[in-house]
């Protein structure tokens, strides 16, 4: 088990020397610094596992050094403790509140100190274990995405060439058959775009690194959504639209949110059946602004239809790959396709019931990019 590094800082080489003396007995690398300066110069080229800061020290206080250590995201997860004279309930809150976790107080306990230290240090390692724990999770259900995503491209792949060549023996037999030569062309060209379709829907699910985001009118990305939506399915049935925050300026990219709505709005459409007529399909999409505190503020984005609702054995199954409540062979990515997508840009896709009948898809979307990275990149 690796060394835990503590930096003392203190003004007085005596409180620095004692407990440096303290924490060395017990097998920890002590390095000091005796002002805030040079506390952040330390920091910035070898980050310890704990720091233990006095508050009182000329020039650059505690306090400062602390707020500067909390400013940058490289150094904002080490744990310090303020080493302070003061003993009155708002001195004590003053050092927790700009990003302490604990204090103590002069003259110095060693032994309170130690076991302070101790328990930090004991917090830290488990926060990194849960940190790692998150990885190794994030990385299984990665592999376990791959893992459907290739095992459902082989058998729709291999379904898909079945049709293909299924065709073309039809078009060997018929071949003096203009009509028929042609009605089996084109089920082969169909066969052949979803071919296409699912390459090209995989090669966006291996997408890491964020993309670029511009800002863009609200209402015009929304109708740009909707009209590449028409023009992808060669659907003439319009959506309606109702957008209380009109014109409202948010950042994305722009090809990701028109793929991510068009996929939505098609499944909303297909939700109705093969049965139901291209007039009886309602489908809207209603806007709000929603903030999540922390996480600051999205744009809600709902898209509702009156179809048949959420089949309960598809509900915990459908934002996995080539699940699909339709029988057409080539199809099932396209929720996957969507909540990833929008994940990438820092949103999420969920799906619920509507009231009276249908299913509602849930979009969120930042309003802004934030300047933290995410948890999942």
């Amino acid at each position: 088990m690796p060394v835990p590094t503590i930096l003392v800082v203190d003004d007085q080489p005596i409180n620095v020397q004692l407990l440096k003396r303290k924490l060395e007995r017990e097998g920890m690398h002590v390095a000091t610094a005796y002002s805030g300066q040079e506390a952040l110069d330390f920091v910035e080229q070898e980050k310890p596992e704990l720091i233990l800061l006095d508050v009182m020290m000329p020039e650059m206080d505690g306090i400062e050094v602390c707020q500067r250590l909390q400013a940058s995201e490289a150094t904002r997860s080490i744990p310090i403790i303020f080493v302070t004279a003061r003993t009155s309930k708002e001195g004590k809150l003053e050092g927790l509140g700009v990003g302490a976790v604990d204090y103590i107080t002069k003259p110095i306990d060693l032994d309170e100190t130690l076991a302070r230290v101790q328990t930090q240090l004991r917090f830290a390692a488990i926060n990194r274990e849960v940190i790692d724990l998150q990885r190794r999770l994030a990385e299984a259900r990665r592999a376990a995405t791959i893992g459907a995503v290739t095992q459902g491209i082989a058998h729709n792949l291999n379904n898909l060439l079945g049709v293909v060549i299924g065709y073309l023996d039809l078009i060997k037999a018929y071949h003096d058959k203009p009509e028929l030569v042609k009605k089996n062309v084109q089920s082969v060209e169909e066969a052949v775009q979803r071919i296409v379709t699912i390459i090209r829907q995989l090669s966006s699910l291996v997408v890491k690194t964020r993309l670029p985001v511009t800002k863009v009118s609200l209402q015009h990305i929304l109708e740009c959504g909707v009209q590449r939506y028409a023009a992808e399915y060669k659907i003439t049935q319009p959506v309606t639209i109702k957008n209380p925050l009109g014109d409202l300026i948010m950042e994305t990219h722009v090809e990701v949110f028109e793929e991510v709505l068009a996929k939505v709005l098609i499944n909303a459409w297909e939700a109705y059946g093969d049965g139901v007529a291209p007039t009886k399909r309602p489908i809207s999409i209603v806007t709000e602004l929603v903030d999540k505190d922390e996480d600051g503020k999205f744009v809600q984005i709902r898209v509702e239809d009156q179809g048949r609702g959420i089949d309960p054995e598809l509900r915990d199954h459908m934002f996995e790959p080539f699940i699909s409540a339709k029988h057409t062979v080539g199809v099932g990515m396209g929720l996957t396709v969507a909540r990833h997508s929008l994940r990438n840009i820092g949103g999420e896709v969920t799906m619920e019931d509507r009231r009276g009948g249908g299913t509602v898809a849930v979009l969120m979307h930042p309003l802004a990019r934030r300047q933290r990275k995410l948890a999942n990149e």
